[in-house]
């Protein structure tokens, strides 16, 4: 089995030197759960960092978790058939992070809760509080657990590693990081994570364009509305797609239970940030990483010829591109950041999931009394016992054949997961509701998502509009219908709840008042929730990470490879030492700006006593 350029996919694909280069990825990601192990103290540290993260590292864990692997697997397929259409899937993450900065950040941020559920329960009353919780770690662990088995299930495929080795070596790493780190870990790993993507992705178009030509030759020769100039989808359901699409991921962005993302950063500036860094990262991101499967459809028109036994050949466009044009050393890069997409999604759930079980259902209906000490144990087995089952979970799905993993994934967010984030989105904008309107929300929406699995069906669709539609097409309109009613059916009945009773018992009153005052009400330095003024700790040990594997990734350059790929390792390794440069001058800064604050503050008081 060759490639055009003559590689065999089995003993070319992985060289010896992108095997080292894969092995210290993984290695200093295990070393990042080990060196933030020092700064978790507490269970606010564990699951939120202290709520003390500058916006670089809150807004790259926030940009990590939204995707995973299946970007450069089906995500990739979806550009090398269509084409830019693809496009519209991520710009909606962007869209959906940048309504977080216009708008919810700040109040995700404001709420002064350690986990979201948290929030859920000062706002919709401790019975929500367990129904969201025992809703959201189950959906948690079985997206994580099909994550890491598609992840598996490629790396099986295309670079010939075996599929449990992989999903079991993968699991354990991610398992490490939050059980050591919790938080702290997870975030600096995201961190890292962005830079590896980013820095791979970027050097994969550039060899890719001079593969082509350059700028001129790729719009001349790629086809961007699809592979054969033409899509094989009706375009009014590409039009109504792409705005249900766009729906379902501003809804999902915008949610309580998403608030997470930014519990962990400083104050409502820093959360702001964070959001703002995503948005931009979601803009670019998607269009640099796409031209390499896009010019595939070119360079090699007919994928299946090439990979013969995958059953879905177009899912390894990007990896059959980068056979191509990558230099030595960089499929190595190129894995890593494949392994990072999946698990940054992974540990951030991982974490957040063990988060509310400890806080939302340990410590208020089992341990009420008990302390930080046993919190924190409390919270590293649960990590442990969560990562054991998402482990689980994913072998598991191997014994499953005939599955479209991806297309489970793609439904279950929007027939299972949609119907609970819709009550969540309006938490924090409905400020008088009774707490039934969020649980009913829920039971409502899941009732039209079977219904609408069971009826939106390809004799039932023939018959109601009288045309034949693909099974592509069948599943797309099951998403757009789905998405659409269950967004109708939430927010409508939500609001039927509301008019019908508004009465809250005066104990709930209260909190709900004292809940918009603190979303009303920004974090600033000196807040109760304010985190640490010197976040010196986690830029000095996330800026030594970055140095060591800067000067790793320099040291690649001895590889013997032409001018270009020596180029390419110069490129990624002086970008972390440029970062870890950058990120110590910041830290300097806000010790600086702290130390004004203080004694700006020392001299009010002394002002005050004098007078």
């Amino acid at each position: 089995m060759t490639l055009s350029s003559g590689k065999n996919l089995v003993t070319d694909t992985f060289s010896t030197y992108d095997l080292i280069v894969l092995g210290a990825y993984f290695a200093f990601m295990l070393l990042i759960g080990w060196v933030f192990r020092r700064a978790v103290s507490n269970t606010s540290d564990y699951f939120r960092g202290g709520g003390s993260m500058l916006w670089w590292m809150a807004g790259s864990s926030a940009f990590m978790t939204q995707f995973s692997a299946w970007t450069f697997t089906g995500a990739a397929a979806k550009a090398y058939q269509d084409g830019a259409i693809i496009l519209a899937l991520y710009f909606a993450n962007g869209l959906g992070f940048l309504l977080n900065y216009l708008v919810t950040a700040a109040r995700f941020r404001q709420t002064r809760v350690i986990t979201a559920v948290e929030a859920v329960r000062r706002r919709f009353g401790k019975a929500n509080e367990q129904v969201f919780t025992w809703l959201q770690i189950p959906l948690g662990t079985i997206y994580a657990g099909i994550w890491l088995n598609a992840l598996g299930l490629f790396f099986a495929a295309v670079f010939n590693f075996d599929v449990n080795a992989t999903i079991i070596f993968t699991g354990a790493a991610v398992l490490v990081i939050s059980l050591f780190g919790g938080a702290w870990a997870v975030s600096a790993s995201d961190f890292i994570q962005v830079i590896v993507l980013m820095l791979i992705t970027i050097v994969a178009a550039v060899f890719t364009l001079a593969h082509v030509g350059g700028l001129e030759g790729f719009f001349e020769s790629v086809p961007l509305s699809g592979k054969n100039g033409t899509l094989e989808i009706r375009s009014e359901i590409i039009i109504i797609w792409i705005f249900a699409i766009t729906l379902k991921q501003v809804v999902n962005i915008n949610n309580l239970l998403d608030s997470s993302r930014y519990l962990t950063a400083r104050n409502s500036k820093e959360a702001r940030k964070a959001a703002l860094l995503a948005t931009v990262l979601f803009f670019i991101g998607p269009v640099i990483w796409f031209i390499p499967p896009m010019a595939a459809s070119t360079i090699i028109p007919d994928m299946a010829a090439v990979f013969p036994n995958l059953s879905k050949p177009n899912e390894v466009a990007y990896v059959a591109i980068c056979l191509e044009v990558l230099p030595l050393g960089m499929m190595g890069m190129l894995a890593s950041g494949m392994f990072a997409a999946t698990m940054s999604s992974m540990d951030s759930g991982l974490n957040r999931n063990a988060g509310i079980f400890v806080r939302n259902f340990y410590f208020t209906v089992c341990r009420p009394k008990a302390d930080e000490k046993e919190l924190m144990l409390a919270g590293k087995i649960t990590t442990l016992v969560l990562g054991s089952l998402i482990i689980t979970i994913a072998l598991g799905l191997n014994q499953l054949e005939g599955m479209s993993l991806f297309n489970i994934m793609l439904q279950f967010g929007t027939l299972v997961a949609m119907p609970l984030i819709v009550p969540a989105m309006l938490a924090v904008f409905v400020r008088r509701s009774p707490d039934w309107a969020a649980w009913s929300s829920i039971i409502l929406g899941l009732i039209n998502s079977f219904a609408v699995k069971m009826l939106a069906t390809s004799p039932r669709l023939e018959a109601l509009f009288g045309t034949s539609f693909s099974s592509r097409e069948v599943n797309d309109i099951v998403l757009i219908v789905g998405v659409i009613s269950n967004f109708i059916v939430g927010v409508g009945w939500f609001f039927i709840a509301t008019a019908l009773d508004k009465r809250l018992s005066e104990k709930r009153v209260a909190e709900v008042t004292a809940f918009f005052e603190d979303v009303d009400k920004p974090v600033l330095a000196g807040d109760r929730d304010a985190g640490q003024d010197d976040p010196g700790i986690q830029v000095r040990l996330i800026s030594r990470v970055a140095i060591a594997y800067g000067v790793f990734m320099l040291l690649m350059a001895l590889i013997p490879n032409p001018w270009s790929g020596r180029v390419a390792f110069i490129f990624c390794g002086g970008s972390l030492l440029v970062i870890a440069h950058l990120l110590r001058r910041s830290a300097r800064a806000h010790k600086t700006d702290a130390a004004k604050t203080v004694s700006a503050t020392a001299s009010a008081k002394q002002d005050q006593t004098t007078a």
